[in-house]
């Protein structure tokens, strides 16, 4: 007897912003999924539905996965933050510079050929609203891929740095002013 070991998952489509920028150390950001907002499939995700899926990937030390096309055989890179807010789903993360298939979608990304994020979950707990349409209220996220076509088309990378990228950036500067000052005076007191 064989069994079919195979997850079977739902996936949500979100479009990139047409102004996407991707540093040179492959860095990217933006909304997954956005709450409220009813997409290409009808579905509308309710605000919250992330937050015990979140929770438990964290108690296990685990992350949601950056995929190539929802492609379980095909990572390209690492989301180094995921978290709700009150707009919806944000990712920030890094395509790896090893990988082939990340730098290829790199330059798509760059060169617009490729402009949609996807969420691959299964639903837990969904409900119907006055208008019929399904309001997911529980997600099992498993993973956020990198698409060409966008279910979602609200939901986008950003296109500037957001403002807490722009603090990091501050971070560092300032840290690179306060060693090479401290370098000074080291030198000055030998």
């Amino acid at each position: 007897m064989t069994t079919n070991t195979e997850i079977s998952l739902e996936t949500k489509f979100t479009e990139l912003d047409l102004d996407v920028q991707i540093t040179d150390d492959f860095l990217i950001e933006g909304y997954a999924s956005r709450f409220g907002q009813q997409d290409q499939g009808g579905d509308i995700v309710q605000k919250g539905a992330f937050t015990a899926s979140l929770s438990r990937l964290a108690q296990c030390g685990m992350r949601v996965k950056m995929l190539w096309q929802h492609d379980q055989k095909c990572p390209i890179g690492v989301w180094d933050e995921v978290f709700e807010d009150n707009n919806g789903l944000f990712v920030r993360g890094r395509l790896l510079t090893g990988v082939a298939q990340a730098q290829e979608a790199a330059d798509l990304v760059r060169n617009r050929a490729l402009d949609g994020l996807s969420i691959g979950y299964k639903t837990l707990k969904s409900t119907k609203n006055s208008a019929g349409q399904r309001v997911l209220t529980e997600l099992d996220l498993w993973e956020v891929s990198l698409v060409t076509f966008p279910m979602l088309t609200s939901a986008r990378i950003a296109t500037k740095q957001n403002a807490g990228s722009e603090v990091v950036q501050l971070l560092v500067e300032l840290a690179d002013l306060m060693r090479q000052t401290a370098k000074t005076f080291t030198t000055w007191d030998a």
